[in-house]
């Protein structure tokens, strides 16, 4: 222990030898730099080295430029503002502050409801809601960050305000009265006693605030408080109130928890939207934080309680709150690991990924790759259809050679999104680092693709062996065409091959066989079909009737996604799509366009799958590894790698059936082998 304590001192002295003589602290207003100023004469009167001096910033992100300009050294942040001086500037976290004694350096961000409703965190689109103000971490940041994040709450064109004033079905968010969508996010705003000071981000307003936002739920004007994890039992259950709170009882209200599940207002730490982390000094990585904690370390001993001539964790002198740390702190503590991703956590990252939309970084145009002359008339269609509508930001066409090309053009650059299926989504990842930014959701959602005759658009170099079993139409042409006019083509071509006695196994989507048995096909060749007399292999070796396709299935299959570019803001991609499936995704809608059709252009599958019902977000799911699935991933490059030994050149039917059997389950149509 001796050894422990002397090690600081060493590290002051060789930093006072190396000309670390005083620490520059950058405040943002006058009340912070006059307690910055008392501070520096309290360490300085104690002998408190190295000597702080205070340098004035206009606002906290002023601040961070001067440290990384080696203008200042440090500073307290929140963690969003820790995010970005981490992220673009590579600042650093070296001092926490501690709160309370059960959360440690950190609090949680929890949405409350009242017991008796049946509010869950997947219904609150229409409700109402309560909010702490503004941009606070807590009451805003965490909340509508995580609604975004996990994509039940799209935004267009970076107007979160905008898209949470459609989503609730009316707030109070405190400090939301001079923008245009204050109707709505001030609508459930009281103001004082007299009824003035309506919306506004101060205790003027009776709902600002953490008890304010409660309040707003208690007394039955919203159904959710977007609050901290203290905050319920600090306003209930007799606690020293104002009349309002006074008849409250903590047991009446319950936690929203990410799964769709409620808990105890006591179990905040398994039931919360994120860890909030604490504010944190942060320095540039070129300095050492062992030499700011002793410094900051020293000062708290000596003015970290009431009875100190001058008071670190108290700004009631000074007119203001929290002025260079949280009038909450109780102590600073080191920060052991100095890296900003640690310090913030994964919950809080993730929630902060879903606001950080800057509407000046967002491009005017989003350019979408499209391959075809059909798809080249659809997509100028939408791209007029959107901007009619203001839809933001609007589409470009850009015509590519192939979808390979089309992932070049996204990685360097020259066009923004395309839409790719399963085996060209794992290419898009693998090879050129793209990621999914939406998915589509279809009315039969695991499916499985056709084998042993297998159609191809570009039959060049393709092997015969594949399409040895094809027939063509019924003159005989067009056979292994990749279309209609290959009769074995598709899920119900497939079965035809299977039932005509052509192939032994048919590889097809689970409703595949009751869409062409039992009379619902009334074809000739599927006519007089009954599905009893079908089975479906499984896995495990064993088969199963036709209807036990949930337990006896080759693979689910990832549907089809618009992959970007990294960099690309994928919540403004889905945000658009999202806002635009609202006007243009209903086959019968009357705006002009129809975003999941294509036969008005004699072709199927243009931009987007007909099938589709809806755009999705992809929630957590954002990269093409988590987009496909483990399952889809082993079977595709199964089969690649038997493509690249040649494993598949066998001419019998069967064998050929059964080296296929991963491939095409996974729903792969082998372009070369």
């Amino acid at each position: 222990m001796r050894l422990l304590s002397v090690a600081p001192l060493l590290l002051l002295a060789l930093h006072t030898a190396l000309g670390v003589m005083e620490v520059r602290w950058c405040t943002i207003s006058d009340p912070e730099q006059q307690k910055c100023e008392d501070m520096s004469r309290a360490f300085q009167g104690a002998g408190i080295q190295p000597s702080l001096l205070c340098i004035q910033g206009t606002s906290a992100d002023h601040c961070v430029q001067l440290i990384k300009d080696h203008k200042a050294d440090a500073i307290t942040l929140d963690g969003g503002a820790i995010y970005e001086a981490g992220k673009e500037h590579g600042l650093k976290p070296v001092v926490g502050e501690v709160y309370d004694q059960d959360a440690g350096t950190s609090y949680y961000a929890v949405a409350v409801v009242r017991r008796n409703s049946n509010v869950t965190i997947h219904t609150l689109k229409g409700a109402k809601s309560c909010h702490t103000g503004v941009n606070r971490t807590v009451g805003w940041n965490v909340p509508i960050g995580y609604l975004v994040e996990s994509g039940q709450l799209s935004v267009m064109g970076c107007d979160v305000l905008k898209a949470v004033g459609d989503y609730f079905g009316g707030s109070c968010v405190p400090g939301t009265g001079e923008t245009s969508s204050s109707e709505s996010l001030c609508r459930l705003c009281r103001g004082d006693s007299s009824g003035h000071n309506v919306c506004d981000k101060s205790p003027l307003e009776r709902y600002f605030d953490y008890s304010g936002a409660f309040r707003c739920l208690a007394e039955g004007a919203g159904d959710v408080a977007f609050v901290k994890h203290s905050t319920v039992l600090e306003n209930t259950d007799g606690k020293t109130l104002p009349s309002w709170g006074k008849a409250l009882m903590s047991q009446d209200f319950q936690l929203l928890c990410r799964d769709g599940s409620r808990a105890d207002v006591t179990e905040w730490r398994g039931c919360h939207l994120a860890r909030v982390p604490a504010h944190a000094v942060v320095v540039r990585d070129d300095m050492n934080g062992d030499l700011i904690f002793q410094l900051l370390s020293e000062g708290q001993s000596l003015f970290g309680h009431e009875a100190s001539s001058f008071q670190m964790f108290s700004s009631e002198a000074y007119g203001q709150k929290n002025l260079l740390f949280k009038d909450s702190t109780l102590e600073l503590v080191p920060i052991a690991t100095q890296n900003y991703e640690a310090w913030l956590g994964q919950e809080y990252l993730h929630a902060m990924k879903g606001l950080l939309c800057d509407p000046n970084r967002l491009p005017p145009y989003l350019r979408w790759c499209v391959l075809s002359t059909p798809e080249i008339q659809k997509c100028g269609d939408m791209a007029v259809a959107f901007s009619r509508q203001r839809l933001k930001p609007e589409i470009q066409c850009v015509s590519a050679e192939s979808t390979e090309h089309c992932m070049e053009q996204i990685q360097v650059g020259y066009i923004d999104a395309v839409s790719l299926t399963g085996e060209d989504i794992y290419t898009a990842g693998k090879m050129y680092g793209l990621v999914p930014a939406a998915g589509e959701l279809y009315a039969a959602v695991s499916e499985f693709f056709n084998g042993s005759c297998v159609p191809v658009n570009n039959p060049r170099n393709y092997p015969s062996s594949l399409c040895a079993l094809c027939v063509g139409d019924e003159n005989g042409r067009n056979r292994c065409v990749g279309s209609s006019q290959e009769r074995y083509y598709g899920y119900d071509g497939a079965f035809r091959c299977l039932a005509e006695k052509a192939g032994d196994v048919a590889f097809v989507k689970h409703t595949t066989v009751f869409e062409n048995t039992n009379g619902h096909n009334p074809e000739p060749w599927a006519a007089h079909l009954r599905s009893q007399d079908y089975e479906l292999l499984c896995p495990n070796g064993a088969r199963a009737e036709v209807s036990q396709f949930q337990a006896c299935n080759l693979a689910q299959i990832p549907s089809q996604a618009v992959m970007v570019h990294p960099d690309t803001n994928i919540f403004t991609v889905y945000g658009l799509l999202d806002k635009a499936q609202d006007l243009f995704g209903d086959d019968h809608n009357q705006n002009g366009f129809q975003m999941f059709d294509s036969s008005k252009y004699h072709s199927q599958d243009l931009l987007f799958k007909d099938a589709t019902v809806r755009a999705i977000p992809v929630g957590k799911k954002t990269t093409y590894l988590e987009w496909l699935g483990p399952d889809y991933v082993v079977a595709l490059e199964g089969m690649l790698s038997q493509q690249c030994s040649g494993a598949v050149a066998v001419v019998h039917r069967v064998p050929l059936l059964s080296l296929l059997l991963l491939g095409l389950a996974a729903g792969l149509l082998p372009h070369v082998l």
